[in-house]
């Protein structure tokens, strides 16, 4: 039998706890989780970032994509997402890879936790939009999701509460 994973992708603007929330979920369910990429290649490039930077951030995250899709186990959850490389693509270059919005398509994302902003931005590293910015591009995602008709649900609250808010949409979706 060919089993296929629910996957649900965890999203939402800077600083709203999608790390966090991805590593809680898959603590709680005890399966894997794709943690996110980007942050982590951009703090090792030592330099700016490039078009070509984000376009292979995007192709990691269809790869790890296809690598999880197909897991043994019932739900596995992204740290983000390729709707959100889009969205950079288009922020920032005003330019999006022709491929990307056929992987989106072709995505079988069973549901989307987004992460409100509910939760102080806190600058770091890697970080670019809070205040304003940040509103604006959670709006823009939401927008995005929603153009795809992908089920989604705003997740609120703070710790534990956030968390729960969280395992009580994933149980309605894998129940």
């Amino acid at each position: 039998m060919n089993h296929q994973s629910k996957i649900v992708a965890i999203t939402g603007a800077e600083s709203t706890g999608k790390s966090s929330l991805a590593q809680a979920l898959a603590k709680h369910y005890d399966v894997p989780f794709e943690p996110e990429f980007a942050r982590d290649y951009i703090l090792e490039l030592n330099r700016p970032y490039s078009f070509e930077d984000v376009e292979f951030i995007a192709r990691k995250q269809v790869e790890r994509f296809n690598l999880k899709k197909n897991s043994s186990h019932p739900v596995v959850f992204l740290d983000t997402w390729l709707l959100i490389t889009k969205i950079w693509f288009k922020v920032v270059y005003n330019q999006i890879p022709d491929w990307i919005e056929q992987e989106i398509q072709n995505a079988k994302i069973d549901l989307f936790l987004v992460c409100d902003t509910d939760l102080p931005w806190v600058a770091d590293a890697v970080r670019e939009n809070g205040g304003e910015n940040r509103k604006k591009l959670q709006k823009k995602y939401i927008e995005e999701i929603e153009y795809h008709h992908f089920r989604h649900v705003i997740i609120r609250g703070s710790g534990q509460e956030r968390v729960d808010n969280a395992i009580t949409e994933v149980d309605r979706l894998i129940k």
